[in-house]
């Protein structure tokens, strides 16, 4: 009888499982329902499909050889994002690109998949793909691990080049910036660069501890990003509602280091990190910087307390 129960406890709880994934999905279908995507001319061969609100952008480089997509966004915008790429070619999508493992970034990859789309990403976007997904907004949500068929096919350990449409288009891994996963990818000929949320003009970092991002990779990759930049070179921010330039690199990167001297500045006095709330490291950026309302100094600052050495980002408040 007691192994009757566990197994009708069991059938139970994974019928549960089924229901609260289905749905899930239907609250995911509905929440983008009437969402349209726009698609804008970057530079040279690149365009830029977005959402409303500017999250997830994608990348487009479209020519002779076909289309390669840096991004995939959200499983049910799969199709618009199709449509979105053939406003402005024909040609078949070949190749897509992860720049981290976010829902927002790879939720079209099984779509796109199906259509013998390859796809790229660093090693650590595949291993983190194998299990059910955590991200940071919220304290730390959980998503369902992506199904078999929105795992990347190709992955690299540092860099991988694609020579394709007359043009060398690079893709590389930054330092664990957002997650330890993170790609940028440069087409040299277009002078475009894409760097996935490691960068975005719509909040401060979001600095992902469940997947390996850090403070100082974040500083270090945004370094890397300015290196690379001319000042002629087009940034496609990960989220942010315009293509920017280099300029804006510096501003975001001189944010970010100031905040992080002024915390550690703190940690050194012995201040807790509620006095670090208080203090307000952040009162000079948070009228342009603060204003996402799930992405705020008070989701911000406690991870740069933490990641100076402040004390547990998991126990402090």
């Amino acid at each position: 009888m007691t192994r009757l129960r566990i197994i009708l406890a069991g059938t139970i709880l994974a019928l549960s499982i089924v229901v609260l994934s289905a749905t899930e999905q239907q609250d995911r279908a509905n929440r983008f329902a009437g969402v349209e995507l726009t698609i804008t001319p970057v530079a040279g061969r690149v365009h830029m499909v977005q959402r409303p609100g500017g999250g997830g952008n994608i990348g487009v480089f479209a020519g002779p050889d076909g289309v390669l997509l840096v991004d995939s966004l959200f499983a049910p915008l799969a199709e618009r994002l199709v449509a979105s790429v053939r406003s402005i070619s024909d040609g078949q999508i070949r190749f897509l690109i992860n720049t981290h493992v976010h829902p927002d970034h790879i939720g079209g990859n099984e779509s796109l998949a199906g259509r013998d789309v390859l796809i790229f990403a660093h090693d650590n976007v595949r291993v983190r793909s194998l299990e059910r997904l955590r991200f940071p907004r919220g304290g730390g949500r959980f998503a369902p691990q992506p199904p078999v068929g929105a795992r990347p096919v190709v992955t690299y350990n540092d860099a991988v080049s694609f020579h394709f449409n007359g043009e060398e288009v690079r893709a590389f891994l930054a330092p664990p910036a957002h997650t330890d996963g993170d790609t940028f990818v440069y087409f040299p000929e277009s002078d475009v660069l894409h760097l996935g949320d490691v960068f975005r003009t719509t909040s401060y970092p979001i600095i992902d501890v469940y997947n390996g991002g850090t403070l100082e990779g974040t500083i270090e990759a945004l370094k890397l990003a300015i290196s690379i930049a001319t000042p002629d070179t087009k940034v496609i921010p990960g989220h942010g509602l315009e293509i920017v330039g280099r300029d804006a690199l510096v501003v975001f990167l001189d944010m970010v280091v100031d905040i992080r001297d002024q915390v550690l500045s703190f940690i050194s006095d012995g201040y807790s990190l509620a006095q670090v709330m208080e203090a307000r490291p952040t009162a000079n950026y948070d009228a342009e910087w603060g204003q996402e309302s799930s992405w705020t100094a008070n989701d911000f600052v406690p991870i740069v307390f933490y990641q100076l050495g402040g004390g547990s980002l998991f126990t402090q408040r």
